[in-house]
């Protein structure tokens, strides 16, 4: 037996993101030991530029690309644009959370620090080539966004939430562990490029098959799909609104890169068995999602159970599988983070002390009251309607593509009906603020600016994007080019 090689400090380089961002959230740490909370704004403003800086080395290619630590961590381009996309949203994250937090004295000096560490697990996640690698990096998202979602301690609706997602959470962490044992057992290598090449040469595939469907529940948990959805509402619901942003974008394109790294890596031998497993979730995300979203009137819940739909279009990607399934999956779920965080900073930009505005109602009268958010907002619910020429429809016009390309027509037609359906709870928003009559007084002027010009950029950026849309479907595309 062959001893591994020790790593060295050429091992590091690419790891340097990853690396940078960890140093400077334990900098912030202990930097936030000696400010109180008037000088939060500090470690506030310095975990954006941190994020920033991190941003700028991904993009820039700062440390190369490579496989180092053994094979446990990859940096390619798939990496990259998905970090690119992690990173991007994270500071969103912040910038929308900070005012929501501070009026209502829910702003530790943690919270950066676990957003920042939460996305060095998502980037982590991206970047495993190695079963161990994979549940490092689950396990640091996953027990950061346990304390966010729980941030707001003196609220019951909160703290529950924060249960069921620890209690969940950790069950499904638990089915996707014993998935990635079962598999170790069948192929004897815990390397993903290893597992795939073993699979080969077994005579018995019985023992590996059921680690693959345990490892498939483990990973539709972590997505949202149906029917492992069922700590979605309650945890979007309860958790603080931009918490609530913030577990609905990144952690969904940490899933969207562990998934491939796991199915097509690490199993793809097994794609026969595994498409009609994720094609079957799939179907049952779009029908369930969409159904349970038209009887919703608290707006975060219906957005909690749309995300289950949207995941079913996500899904119909890898179905279709090959390069371009996954480049029009990774696609999907690029710009459902971008649309995902608008919608929530729209919730945020509306409320104020005491007025949440997360009930469809709160929107009634938006357009007489101030035309320009309703017109923003509209921008946001059409996009997730897929209606032209906004970056929806063309998210949901390549994953039906590609699962047509597949062979699936089916499920391609089930993908249709149900963007017809979908398309009614969006458009029940855009009615009550255009012809629907206002209901109490007129909530107070935002004291700050910030909020409320990056909505607008999120907003209009998907109508931007819409109609140029195909530089980044070729940057997606270049991700997975043989």
């Amino acid at each position: 037996m062959t001893t591994p090689m020790l790593p060295t400090a050429a091992d590091l380089w690419p790891l340097l993101p990853e690396v940078t961002l960890i140093a400077g959230a334990f900098a912030l740490l202990m930097l936030d030991l000696f400010l109180d909370k008037r000088q939060r704004i500090i470690t506030h403003g310095l975990s954006l530029l941190l994020l920033a800086a991190v941003l700028y080395m991904v993009y820039a290619g700062v440390g190369g690309q490579g496989t180092v630590f053994n094979g446990m961590f990859v940096r390619d381009v798939m990496a990259n644009v998905v970090k690119l996309a992690i990173l991007l949203v994270s500071g969103l994250s912040l910038i929308y959370g900070w005012p929501y937090l501070r009026e209502r004295d829910l702003y530790p000096g943690e919270v950066p620090v676990l957003v920042l560490l939460a996305t060095a697990g998502m980037m982590m996640l991206v970047s495993a080539g190695n079963l161990v690698m994979v549940y490092l990096g689950l396990e640091l998202l996953a027990l950061c966004s346990y304390a966010l979602v729980a941030l707001n301690r003196d609220d019951g609706l909160s703290s529950e939430a924060a249960m069921k997602y620890i209690v969940l959470g950790s069950l499904a962490s638990g089915l996707l562990l014993y998935g990635m044992s079962l598999i170790y057992g069948a192929t004897g290598t815990l390397d993903l490029g290893g597992i795939n090449a073993a699979i080969a040469g077994l005579a018995d595939r019985s023992l590996l098959l059921t680690g693959v469907v345990f490892m498939v529940a483990g990973v539709a948990f972590k997505l949202g799909a149906a029917p492992f959805h069922m700590w979605l509402p309650d945890v979007y619901h309860g958790a603080p609104t931009p918490v609530t942003l913030f577990i609905s974008t990144g952690p969904k394109l940490a899933a969207f890169g562990m998934a491939y790294r796991l199915l097509e890596t690490g199993v793809g031998a097994t794609a026969e068995q595994w498409q009609w497993l994720l094609a079957g979730l799939a179907a049952a995300s779009l029908i369930i999602g969409n159904v349970i979203a038209i009887a919703q009137s608290n707006l975060k819940r219906m957005l909690a159970y749309s995300t289950v739909s949207h995941v079913g279009f996500l899904l119909l990607g890898f179905v279709g599988g090959g390069t371009q399934g996954y480049s029009a999956a990774m696609f999907y779920a690029i710009s459902y983070a971008i649309m995902s965080a608008a919608s929530f900073g729209a919730i945020i930009v509306l409320s104020r002390q005491g007025f949440e505005a997360d009930k469809i109602d709160d929107f009634k009268g938006l357009s007489s009251r101030n035309p320009w958010q309703a017109g923003l907002v509209l921008c946001v619910m059409a996009s997730l309607a897929g209606v032209p020429p906004f970056l929806g429809f063309w998210a949901k016009l390549v994953v039906l593509g590609a699962v047509l390309e597949g062979g699936f027509l089916w499920l391609a037609i089930l993908g249709v009906v149900c963007a017809v359906i979908g398309a009614f709870y969006y458009l029940r928003v855009i009615k009550v603020m255009y012809f629907d009559e206002p209901v109490g007084p007129a909530p107070p002027p935002r004291k700050d600016r910030v909020v409320p010009i990056v909505f607008g950029v999120n907003a209009l950026a998907l109508l931007a994007l819409g109609i140029a849309w195909n530089p980044i479907m070729a940057w997606c595309q270049q991700a997975f080019a043989v």
